[in-house]
């Protein structure tokens, strides 16, 4: 008979485990970090370890017109793609939950076929459609598809928080005279909005870093920061492009801390 059973399992056991842990997290994290340093060059070239420091490349980027216009472009998408995602993937999420819905596997599936389905499949069937509707090249369209593709991550974020949430306490407060959305909105959304929050995060990063969509369907004027980035680094490996990285490291660093501490505060 095994003594070891029922006895929990001390950090020495689980050693290999926080290895592995260690090494995966290293693969991921340390190509990203590399960047950073690379942004303080004073090469015009990418290279590590920089051979000189210099502020050069974030001067070229906040000075110049072409990608100021660009990154106005992102957060306008990025911000909109939130404002629309947010609440029709936390409404989806409430109706799957509710179990309300009889084909709600099925609407699941839909919902969510954007995270399976590869992205320049769905990249090169957007362009096609907004060639037949006139939205290429638009901030409308950019916004569209960016919202297809944000609320599944809505959805499942959400739901996940509905997972922890009673509904009884939503039922009675409809049954002592509260209308569905005002006992959503009162008894609910307070506790659930650390998930929707989230939710609204995940929206705004997916839509200010995509890029497979945007190359099909933007341009001209409605160029993204993250086009033409990837057009930069076709045309010519220019440092700014470490800098701008550089930059939206910090802000997703940013966006997560803040929806960590709302978190805590909640």
């Amino acid at each position: 008979m095994n003594d070891d059973i029922g006895l929990p399992i001390s950090h020495w056991r689980r050693l290999w485990l926080y290895c592995v842990g260690a090494l995966v997290l290293s693969f991921l994290i340390v190509p990203s970090l590399i960047i950073v340093p690379m942004s303080f060059s004073g090469s015009t070239l990418l290279r590590f370890p920089p051979e000189s420091w210099s502020l050069r490349w974030y001067e070229a980027y906040f000075q110049s017109v072409e990608w100021r216009d660009a990154t106005i472009v992102s957060l306008k998408a990025a911000v909109l793609t939130t404002v629309f995602a947010t609440p029709i993937g936390t409404a989806a999420a409430y109706a799957l939950n509710s179990g309300a819905l009889r084909l709600a596997g099925f609407i699941n599936v839909v919902l969510t076929a954007s995270l399976i389905i590869p992205v320049i499949l769905i990249g090169i069937g957007t362009f096609f459609l907004y060639a037949r509707l006139g939205l290429n090249n638009t901030l409308t369209g950019l916004v569209l598809a960016h919202t297809v593709q944000a609320v599944p991550l809505v959805v499942l974020t959400v739901l996940s928080g509905f997972r922890s949430y009673d509904m009884n306490q939503e039922r009675v407060a409809r049954s002592l005279g509260a209308g569905r959305f005002s006992a959503f909105w009162q008894v609910t959304m307070p506790q659930i909005r650390f998930s929707i929050v989230s939710g609204a995060l995940f929206a705004f990063i997916t839509s200010f870093d995509e890029v497979v969509v945007s190359l099909f369907i933007s341009g001209g004027e409605t160029t993204t920061l993250t086009r033409r980035m990837f057009s930069a680094l076709r045309d010519q490996i220019d440092p700014t492009i470490a800098a701008i990285s550089t930059c939206l490291i910090v802000l997703s660093i940013v966006l997560l801390s803040a929806a960590q501490l709302f978190g805590r505060r909640r």
